[in-house]
Parts: C-alpha cells; structure tokens; sequence
C-alpha cells in the first residue's frame, strides 16, 4: 500500500513532540478537521491571529537581512574617507577584499542549512551567527587582517538568507510564502539605502574620534548595532513549529495541521521521503535546467555589481562625502518599492518572464545612459535606473522556485545550488569596477550591459523551453480526454 504523503510528513515533524503526535493520531481517525478549533470560522480567527503573530515576529528578519548587507558592503563607503590610503592597498587589493567574502560565503550556504535543520533552533543559530559576524566586522584594521576578517565574515553570513527562506518554509504554506520572500528581499535592497544613509552621519561626524579614523568607527558602530539587534532576534525568533515554546496548543496543532495540508497538495512528497535526501541531489544535478538557470542568475549578478561600488559611482555626481552617501539613498527606495509591487503583480497574473525582462531592461537604459553623459542630472537618473534592476532579481527568485515543482527534494537542492553558484558573479564582479576606469565606467558599463544582456536572452530560451513543456503536458491532457478542470501542473512562463 502506497504511504501517504500527509501522514508521513506530519510524523516526520511530530517526533520531537507530544501534540504533534497527538495531531497525527487526531489525522489518522479521521476526525473533523476543524473540529478542535471549534468550528471552521474559529479556526479562521485562530488562523489570522497565529498568522499576524508570525508576521510579527518574523519582520525582525528584515532588520537583520538589512544589517547582513550593511556589514557586508561598507567597505564600499569606507572607501570615501580613507580606508584604501590607511590600509595601504594598491591595485586590485580592494576588489580582493570584496570578492573575499563570497568564497566563504560559498562554501558555507549548504552545510549552514543542514546544521540548521538538525539543530532545529535557528531562534539560537541564526543570532549567534549574527553576533560572531557583528565581531568579525569590528576587527577590520590592516590588509591582512581585513582579508581573514572578509573572509570569514561571508562563511558567518552564509548561515542567514538560505536559513531564512527555510524558517519561513516551515510556517506559511505555499500561497503565503512568495510576498514574504519578496519582503524578506526588500531588505536587501533597502539596506544600501540605510547603509549609506548611516554611513554618511558615521563618516562626517566621527573622524578622529577619541584617536580613530572616521572609517574604523564605522565598522566599530555598524558590528556593535548588529549584535545587539542579534541578542534581541534571540528573544524574538520562533523556532520550528513543534519547538517554539511560546505558541499556545491550539496554535501549534493549527500550525502543524496548516503545513500537513500543504505538503498533501504536493503530491510527491512520498516520493521524496522513499528517494531520500540524495535522490533529489541526483536529479538537481543531472538537470540541464538547474545548470542554466545558474549561468543566468551569474551573469545577472555580475550586471548587480554596481551595488558594492554605488558610493564610488555616486561620487562621480562630484558631491562631497556627506551629500554622496545620502543621494544613494533614494535610487534604493525607489528599487524596494518597485520590487515589491512587481512581485505582486507577477504572482497575481501568473507571467514571470516579461516581469523579468522589463526591469532588467530599464536597467540597461540606465546603463547606456551612464556611459554617455557625464551630466549631473542624467547620470542620476541612471542610478535610479540601475538600482531598480533589483526588481526583476526578485521576480527572477520566484521563476526559480516555480521551475522546479517536484520532487520537493530536488526543489531544495536545486534553489540552493543556484543561489550558492551565483555568487561566483559577486567574485567576478568585485573586479569590474577599477579605479583606473572612472570616472566615467564606461568600460564597467559595458561588461553590465553584456551581462544584463546574456541574462535575457537565456531566460528567453528558457522560457521557450518551458512553453515547449506545457504544450506537452497539454497534447498529452488532449489525448487522454482530459477536461480543463483536470489540468495538472503547468509551468509559470
């Protein structure tokens, strides 16, 4: 007799505790399902309070993402107040600092998960991740020490984003994960605008503080703030359904019977649990599709180079320090704000592609604009135009999950595989932007405009693949007399 899914998932969680057995057993017999909640419309209640308590919880994630990103890139404004000249850095040692951080950053994102998940405690982990690379960032002092420190700064923030996606995972089901992925990315991009806005009052306001260069207090401030927002995330955090402490019995009977019922709609899901962890990294690998994506979510990423370098190219407008930081604000709003609604609307009308293509393509209007002009006004305007592209990156996260449906474990492996080669772009990137090519860029320009370019194009013929496999699915539909309403899946184009 064949398993079922819905049972075999729910025992897998329910072994850490007592209610969710209880639950399984409740599943088992066939009771109403919404009959220990006292109704369908009290469940409804006791959905949207568990619901708005998450959410509440959860949002301190944005915080920590935009402090993950703040850490991570100020060496990028630390660059405008000395920081090159008192590490005595010559030739490319900067852009080695930079692309440091993603070897590690590499290397750690798969194991990272792993031990998350065989802890169970990420309320623990991720903070203490976030305290270790608050430290790490404090240390920053000569080339050496900054190359070991940037190094192991990215083997600590590793640990996050993918540890992030998978808590949320494990709380909303499939309809209610894609906006907070799309909030949780916003705080990405919304970081360079904060990082920078708080740059410029560290920079301005702290040179020669009690001995120190303008730029260590940077480091000094930005890693402190960091753990302490990591000490109140402990606090704050849920763990996993069956070992958050602080959910009422009913709460976490309904949490785990909410992810019961999605995993159910898999369809696969006793699939996966027979094939074990290694079956879907088989099929990850063995997946032309994973490859491509990969490629093309690279070169998008080295298009994204612009991003660590922002401060250096919003310097060309010709401002002082101060004014420079702060104008790199607003083009990071604007960007957060689009890539949600084109989230939104992505989602709503079920088409990724166009979404993609549209913001990746204002980018390299933005592109070209740069490399024509050196006028104050145009060129800033190019940065809006450029920032913005962080739109499409989003949508482009969701194509990514959408196109690999089943079996759940290949779906893991395969978002993970991608999102870890990907930084191979940040290493190629960190070399894009040499000193010895500004003011204007235009070479670094151009190498964005092939990238953003190549992005296009593959998931052009992506796209057509993926129209090629549902007109498949629905010749097959057709000659097995299949309905509309009998549809099975169908790939988001």
């Amino acid at each position: 007799m064949a398993a079922d899914p819905t049972r075999t998932s729910i025992e897998k969680v329910g072994e850490k505790d007592a209610i969710s057995r209880n639950y399984v057993s409740t599943l088992q017999v066939g009771d109403d399902a919404d009959g220990e909640f006292g109704g369908a419309e009290a469940r409804l209640r006791l959905e949207r309070k568990l619901l708005w308590k998450l959410d509440l919880r959860m949002s301190i994630m944005v915080v920590i993402y935009i402090l993950n990103y703040i850490d991570r890139n100020n060496a990028g404004a630390a660059r405008l107040r000395g920081f090159e000249a008192d590490l005595h850095l010559k030739g490319q040692e900067f852009a080695t600092l930079l692309s440091i951080l993603y070897v590690g950053y590499i290397l750690m994102q798969i194991p990272s998960n792993i031990l998350l998940n065989w802890m169970g405690r990420p309320s623990i982990y991720l903070p203490c991740c976030m305290i270790i690379w608050g430290m790490i960032s404090v240390l920053t002092g000569h080339f050496v020490g900054a190359l070991l420190t940037r190094f192991f700064l990215g083997f600590v923030e590793a640990a996050f984003f993918p540890g992030a996606l998978f808590l949320l995972s494990k709380w909303y089901t499939k309809n209610e994960l894609g906006v907070r992925i799309a909030v949780l990315y916003c705080g990405n991009i919304i970081s360079n605008a904060f990082g920078s806005l708080m740059a410029s009052g560290i920079l301005d306001g702290m040179q020669g503080r009690l001995g120190h260069a303008a730029w260590r207090w940077l480091f000094y401030i930005e890693g402190a703030l960091t753990m302490f927002v990591a000490l109140c995330a402990i606090f704050i955090l849920p763990d996993f359904p069956t070992t958050t402490k602080w959910l009422a019995p009913q709460e976490r009977s309904l949490a785990l019977k909410r992810m019961a019922s999605d995993y159910a709609g898999i369809g696969d899901q006793a699939e996966t649990e027979t094939g074990g962890p290694l079956h879907g990294l088989r099929l990850a690998l063995a997946d032309w599709k994973v490859w491509w994506l990969a490629l093309a979510m690279t070169s998008n990423v080295v298009a994204l180079s612009f991003n660590a370098y922002f401060p250096t190219l919003s310097a060309t407008l010709g401002y002082d320090t101060t004014i420079t930081l702060v104008l790199c604000a607003p083009p990071f709003i604007w960007a957060a704000i689009e890539a949600f609604l084109l989230s939104r609307h992505s989602d709503k009308v079920g088409e990724r592609f166009w979404h993609i293509t549209a913001s990746l393509g204002l980018g390299i209007v933005g592109f070209i604009i740069a490399i024509s002009t050196m006028n104050i006004a145009a060129r800033y305007v190019s940065l809006f135009l450029m920032a913005q592209s962080y739109a499409g990156f989003v949508v482009f996260y969701a194509w990514l999950s959408n196109s690999f449906p089943r079996p759940p474990s290949k779906r893991a492996v395969a978002l993970a595989l991608v999102n870890a080669f990907s930084q191979l772009g940040n290493v190629a990137g960190s070399y894009v932007w040499p000193t010895v090519w500004g003011p204007t860029y235009r070479h670094s320009y151009a190498i964005c405009i092939s990238c953003q370019g190549l992005t296009i194009v593959m998931l052009w013929f992506f796209r057509r693949h993926l129209q090629y496999l549902n007109n498949e699915m629905d010749r097959q539909d057709a000659e097995e007399g299949k309905g509309d309403e009998e549809r099975g899946f169908r790939y988001i184009l």
